[in-house]
């Protein structure tokens, strides 16, 4: 072979190489392609999850969030008493909208600020949408401003009936509600949904943060219970702390989201 040819055959050799480098790589390709990427876990991130779920008016009646004094016995308080709800625009804004439960005897959080020592004595009042009392009791308010919770007993003839929207009232007296009839109020309005075998179904798949399943599926009352009850149990874990923040934030109620939860009011009658 000719010394003339050599150039040619160097040619050919890298040209085989080369093809072969090709077929190897297209063929590489489409099995690389079909790795599966690693599946992100559900329940991660779940603060900005929380905080940028949207809990819809609804066309529903509204009420007052944030508290006002009826009449003018009342002294001035630094912050608010404050019903723990959805509500038009931010915490200063004072009207509530309609929450959604699936429960029957559903629970309802306030937010109790410093409170002078005369200022002990609560009320709740739970009506029907025509505003009939259909559960009232008085409350002994705790020492320690913080976030309370006053559940429905359960009770057959206080259960509430799916699709009615029902309205309550937390009262904070200014003394002795015998001698006066001058308070702080909050209202608020609530709606019993159906339980739907797809909600159930994620309900299921979430625990025990079951709040998260709610809270996608927009009722909050139930949603707030949840996360409510599991930080009174689990109080130094940083995930609970976290997602509360961000469902408060998702209602415009951040201000509140580090005050303690102080009083969980289970009432039997």
């Amino acid at each position: 072979m000719s010394k003339n040819h050599l150039p040619n055959n160097r040619t050919k050799l890298g040209y085989v190489i080369f093809l072969t480098l090709l077929n190897v790589a297209s063929y590489s390709l489409p099995v690389q392609a079909q790795v599966a990427q690693p599946t992100k876990n559900p329940k991660a991130n779940t603060q900005n999850r929380l905080e940028k779920l949207n809990f819809p008016r609804n066309g529903a009646p509204t009420g007052r969030r944030q508290g006002g004094a009826r009449r003018n016995g009342c002294p001035n308080l630094n912050q608010s008493v404050t019903a723990l709800v959805p509500g038009e625009g931010t915490v200063n804004e004072s009207t509530s909208s309609l929450a959604l439960t699936v429960s029957e005897y559903p629970t309802f959080w306030v937010y109790l600020p410093d409170l002078p020592t005369n200022l002990r004595s609560g009320e709740f009042i739970f009506q029907d949408e025509r505003g009939k009392n259909i559960y009232k009791t008085p409350l002994t308010l705790p020492e320690k401003s913080g976030v309370i919770g006053i559940s429905l007993p359960q009770n057959p003839q206080y259960a509430l009936q799916t699709n009615n929207k029902y309205q309550w009232y937390f009262k904070v007296y200014c003394g002795n509600p015998e001698n006066t009839s001058d308070y702080y109020y909050v209202k608020a309005w609530v709606q019993k949904v159906a339980l739907t075998p797809n909600l159930e179904s994620q309900l299921k798949a979430a625990k025990p943060e079951e709040y998260t399943a709610y809270a996608v599926n927009q009722i909050w009352q139930d949603a707030v219970t949840n996360l409510a009850d599991m930080r009174r149990t689990n109080s130094g874990s940083t995930v609970l702390a976290q997602d509360w923040i961000g469902l408060l934030k998702a209602v415009g109620l951040q201000e509140f989201a580090t005050a303690p939860i102080v009083q969980r009011y289970g009432l039997e009658r």
